[in-house]
């Protein structure tokens, strides 16, 4: 089902976005620190160093690339590696980090923070970015933001804590990036999965990462379990998807604190891919 689409050995890959502009699929390697660009068509990987440990990423409508670091976004020029600042947060506590972030049906990029510290508290944020890049913070009293993803219509946001477990949704405003009060769709268990990346199909299911259980799980609306399927390596990181129609199944993983597996499963942190299983619904870009 799963094939090793690139060997990439990540530290912790994280964050792939599909650009359907020019055919490639972006990620993250948070540690190592870089952005990788990963072309579907002949397997090719390019790495382009950045300089702080890099959460997420984001397309921008520009055709530039934002990065979210330890507590900055700073734009990227794809082509040429080229770096500028574009937003800071600084009512991020020192031991927190920005983690998972997408760009909203609002044209925003929503990015979560998490405690950075190995004994993790409930110190983390979730932030909305706007194209004059002002940070707004809109949920506080995390300790893992992750999961980012939208229904297909834009109506709906996902949001998961993985510490917790928790799994949310809220009722979004896709001109203005209003949410309305969250609820608990489904608490994971680390048999199940604890929730880590995630996305969102064409049926409006959210497709998650179960980074504990070595497995991808499709959640209904109604918080059901509808199909997980078994991943080739303990630790998947996030699905995305991509391609042609939306149709290929991207994963990440990570290598880092699994190095006792690394005998047993040594494409551990690799980039993984899938057809057939579903088909994406669609990605936004930051309205730069």
């Amino acid at each position: 089902m799963f094939t090793l689409a690139a060997d990439l050995r990540a530290e912790v890959g994280e964050g792939p976005t599909w650009d359907d502009r020019r055919h490639v699929l972006w990620l993250v390697d948070i540690l190592a620190p870089c952005v990788i660009r990963f072309d579907a068509t002949d397997g090719s990987v390019r790495r382009i160093p950045v300089p702080e440990v890099c959460g997420s990423l984001a397309l921008c409508r520009s055709g530039d690339l934002l990065v979210a670091q330890r507590a900055s976004i700073i734009r990227l020029d794809p082509d040429s590696g080229a770096i500028t600042p574009f937003a800071s947060i600084p009512e991020e506590p020192a031991h927190n980090r920005l983690n998972d972030g997408k760009v909203g049906p609002d044209g925003a990029f929503w990015v979560g923070s998490m405690d950075d510290r190995p004994e993790k508290q409930a110190t983390a944020m979730l932030w909305r970015v706007t194209p004059d890049g002002q940070a707004e913070r809109r949920r506080e009293g995390l300790t893992v933001s992750n999961g980012l993803a939208w229904s297909p219509d834009g109506r709906t946001m996902w949001h998961s804590d993985s510490r917790s477990a928790r799994i949310d949704t809220c009722d979004f405003d896709p001109a203005t990036g209003a949410t309305g009060p969250w609820r608990t769709v489904i608490t994971m268990t680390d048999a199940t999965g604890r929730p880590d990346g995630a996305a969102c199909d064409a049926a409006g299911n959210y497709w998650s990462a179960g980074v504990s259980a070595g497995r991808i799980n499709v959640i209904s609306p109604a918080g059901e379990i509808l199909r997980h399927f078994a991943f080739p390596v303990p630790a998947p990181t996030m699905p995305c998807f991509g391609g042609p129609g939306l149709s290929t199944l991207f994963v990440t993983s990570l290598r880092r604190g699994r190095e006792t597996a690394v005998a047993e499963h040594p494409t551990l942190g690799g980039l993984f891919r899938a057809e057939g299983l579903g088909q994406g619904a669609p990605v936004h870009r930051f309205a730069d």
